[in-house]
């Protein structure tokens, strides 16, 4: 207890302690859902954690990266572990914020005055994605390097822009060495302190506007309505869920290893198959697609301009779904919501059956 005191006198531990158990979380059909945030920002701390662990072995450049991840899971104690650990949580960690996204999206909780957070949250999926893109590259093998390629050549696609896009992602005309430096201190450095920054923000956003619920149950009146504690009650169904994702990882990283494969080679021909990572496919599936040229665009180009508009209109919903703001349901958006879910299922799943 003296040690409660010692630090509540420095740091006000009291009313940190009071503000937890003021919270009140809803209760109702969808109260599961809430979970997903949680379990993303548990996924994030894994992410670190394990980076930090594999950095203090791993050595960037085109002669070492390759054999100093070999070395990590071959001669470091526990390293396959840690490497392992890190690349199936680095997964979950997109899944769980694309079905985060997806819950808020259809829960309409980016109503005012939650539009902030709405796009807080939008940064956070897009950084997430370069983090896995970026990290794709660090084992410096044969499938990252070629999937990296034609990642970055899609971006170099892009109007105006593309070539600068494309010369400071490679660091140069192309892929090589000096992009694998470049990636790892956009990965380990960059990423990390723009996504902390912007994970604070957006956790401050949640706690100060609180948890939102549907249309519907906004009208119910106040003493109908059902709460949760958030500190314990929530809490520790929050930390259950942790422990079950933190065993899932550890039986993906037992039973379902990442193969090192073999080092790259810049002068080599691309193998078959070369597909960008899961996240990606679709996209990727979609630009396969679309014909050489749509009226007197590169299909490229017009496929590369179509997610662009797709991504502001997804970014903006809070500003173009007039009825979520007075607490009423919009069949046009929800229907919209859906058909983006099943074109992203089956053009992943597509993607990797051709």
């Amino acid at each position: 207890m003296s040690l409660y005191n010692w630090l509540n006198e420095r740091i006000a531990l009291e009313s940190m302690t009071k503000f937890a158990k003021k919270k009140q979380v809803p209760v109702f059909y969808g109260t599961v859902w809430y979970y997903l945030g949680g379990v993303s920002l548990f996924l994030f701390i894994i992410q670190v954690v394990t980076g930090i662990l594999l950095i203090l072995y791993y050595q960037p450049g085109a002669t070492t990266a390759f054999e100093s991840v070999k070395f990590i899971v071959s001669k470091v104690e526990f390293g396959w572990l840690m490497r392992e650990v890190h690349s199936w949580s680095a997964n979950l960690f997109i899944l769980f914020i694309f079905l985060h996204m997806f819950t808020v999206y259809f829960a309409k909780a980016y109503r005012k005055p939650r539009e902030l957070t709405w796009y807080s949250g939008i940064f956070l999926l897009a950084l997430a994605m370069f983090f896995g893109f970026s990290g794709y590259l660090l084992p410096w093998n044969e499938l990252a390097f070629f999937a990296t390629k034609v990642g970055s050549d899609i971006a170099g696609a892009i109007p105006v822009v593309g070539d600068f896009l494309l010369r400071l992602l490679r660091a140069g005309d192309e892929v090589s060495g000096a992009t694998l430096t470049r990636f790892y201190g956009i990965h380990v450095a960059i990423l990390p302190a723009v996504f902390t920054v912007l994970l604070g923000i957006h956790l401050a956003l949640v706690q100060s506007q609180g948890m939102s619920v549907p249309p519907e149950q906004e009208h119910l009146a106040e003493d109908k309505r059902k709460y949760m504690p958030f500190f314990p009650n929530f809490a520790l169904r929050d930390l259950l869920f942790w422990l079950i994702i933190l065993n899932v990882i550890a039986l993906l990283a037992v039973f379902f290893p990442w193969e090192l494969g073999t080092k790259a080679d810049p002068l080599a021909s691309a193998p078959a198959g070369i597909r960008p990572e899961w996240y990606f496919m679709f996209m990727f599936q979609t630009l396969k697609l679309i014909p050489a040229h749509v009226l007197f665009i590169e299909g490229e180009l017009f496929g590369i301009l179509m997610f662009a508009m797709g991504g502001i209109i997804w970014f903006l919903v809070p500003v173009l779904d007039k009825k979520a703001n007075q607490n009423i349901r919009s069949k046009l958006w929800k229907w919209i919501g859906i058909m983006l879910v099943i074109y992203i299922i089956v053009m992943t799943v597509w993607g990797y059956m051709v």
